[in-house]
């Protein structure tokens, strides 16, 4: 999104960017011409050559005898660039003069002297005059170059024709300019205008699930990419979401079945105690004791459900102590051991290092290792044995709980420890509520684990748990 907002601002800024450079390329072009003149040879100089020319010039004025005479090199330049002289006295008569303009005066006064060293102006069109001084013999004089172009005296000399029609075109193409920009900023803005609809359309179809993806390669080209993977984010998320509804549907109502499961002994036998006629104490023991297993299986799915519960909601309490993370798993796993269901089952432990200092909850730990270990003695063959390896690497702890049973196909590993999915149908296993995993996934990350499952049919299951302890 962010990117596709550069590229619109970029494009936005380009087009200013253009027309303010073509502005300056176009005042640069009309600042060289004003600048610049033609000099009567073709060639291209400065608009200041003239006045250069003519405070240079002083150096080709010579007087022999009081007679003043002009260099022959002097003499060279003024007829190459069509140059006309004129030197006057003191007094501002005529005293020397060389291919002067018809209407140059013989006699200046010193106000028209001092006009014509200001403006230049002459009366004939494309002639400026430039005014210097030179002396003699402590006689001082004035000469006057008659320039065949028109310089403007201002600030600085300037293309006076150029100059003057210059002024003519400037506003012109600035008016031509600013149209331009505002032409193509009523453009763009109808184009912006028109973008802006579509995605308005294409966020609406997204919200109604009607979007169809997009190839753009304009300016909005990444905001479109970035619609196409929304929508394909939405699209699978509403599929998961499917599915997780579906996974729950069945789950609710395999838990019921589960639950009833108990309660048809317990009405059952309930029923049979409560008949008439004498009953052997071995019958009631007997009895008793099939009432029991059932109240304490449904006891475990209430447990798992309330505590589904409470970590969906973040309600369970963790009361975490640090402690021996391998002396913990050894005595796990003799206690499960002594279970009476349990005894004839076979654990394999191994550690390489006697003691693992780690934060925990110990109640938690138990219940999420128990089921790990437990997990693969109910859905494995009464021959299954469980190794239960721990060992450090670097800044981690690894607890590798792993089994030679049935494994289980890919599609059921992936699905492994999700909340509302079973791989087993109750008919099948109907012992637990199906959220053992997930339950043991949840508790493992709440401690800042990781848990991960790896498995091959007829081969066996292994689950790799790591906490950083570093």
């Amino acid at each position: 999104m962010k990117r596709s907002g550069y590229r619109t601002i970029f494009h936005i800024y380009l087009i200013f960017f253009l027309s303010l450079l073509a502005a300056i390329l176009l005042a640069g072009c009309l600042f060289f011409l004003m600048i610049t003149i033609q000099k009567p040879d073709g060639g291209i100089a400065r608009s200041d050559w003239p006045g250069e020319f003519t405070e240079d010039f002083k150096e080709q004025i010579i007087f022999v005898d009081t007679v003043p005479q002009i260099r022959q090199v002097g003499l060279a330049a003024l007829q190459d660039n069509g140059i006309g002289f004129q030197l006057l006295d003191a007094s501002g008569r005529e005293v020397f003069s060389l291919q002067k303009p018809e209407q140059a005066s013989t006699v200046y006064s010193g106000v028209e002297l001092l006009e014509l060293y200001r403006t230049g102006r002459m009366a004939a069109h494309g002639t400026t005059a430039f005014v210097g001084t030179v002396s003699n013999a402590g006689d001082s004089y004035t000469y006057v170059l008659y320039f065949p172009v028109n310089i403007s005296k201002v600030t600085m000399y300037l293309n006076g024709e150029r100059f003057s029609g210059g002024k003519s075109i400037l506003l012109p193409v600035l008016w031509a300019l600013f149209l331009l920009v505002l032409l193509s900023g009523v453009l763009y803005g109808i184009f912006i205008t028109k973008a802006m609809k579509r995605l308005t359309a294409a966020v609406e179809e997204i919200s109604v699930r009607s979007y169809l993806p997009v190839q753009d390669r304009g300016v909005f080209r990444n905001l479109y990419e970035s619609l196409n993977s929304l929508d394909a984010q939405i699209r699978a998320s509403d599929q998961l979401r499917a599915q997780t509804e579906k996974m729950r549907e069945e789950w609710i109502t395999n838990i019921t079945h589960d639950l009833k499961t108990p309660l048809s002994p317990i009405k059952g036998y309930g029923e049979m105690l409560g008949e008439a006629g004498g009953k052997s104490e071995e019958q009631c023991r007997r009895y008793a004791g099939i009432l029991l297993k059932n109240v304490v299986y449904m006891e475990s799915l209430i447990d798992d459900l309330s505590l589904t519960y409470q970590l969906e909601s973040g309600m369970l309490p963790v009361n975490r102590k640090k402690q021996n993370m391998v002396r913990f798993l050894k005595k796990l796993v003799i206690d499960i051991l002594n279970t009476p269901e349990y005894e004839n089952r076979v654990v394999h432990f191994e550690s390489t290092i006697d003691d693992i200092a780690f934060s925990f909850d110990q109640g938690l730990f138990t219940r999420a290792f128990c089921n790990l270990v437990i997990n693969a003695f109910v859905h494995g063959e009464e021959n299954t044995q469980v190794s239960l390896r721990v060992w450090v690497s670097d800044t981690e702890c690894n607890v590798e709980v792993a089994d030679n049973g049935k494994g289980m196909r890919p599609e059921l590993v992936e699905h492994l420890f999700d909340r509302y999915y079973r791989g087993t149908s109750t008919e099948q296993k109907p012992e637990g509520s199906g959220l053992g995993l997930a339950i043991a996934k949840d508790m493992i990350e709440l401690h800042g684990g990781t848990i991960s499952v790896t498995s091959v049919p007829g081969v066996g299951t292994a689950f790799l748990i790591s906490f950083l302890i570093g």
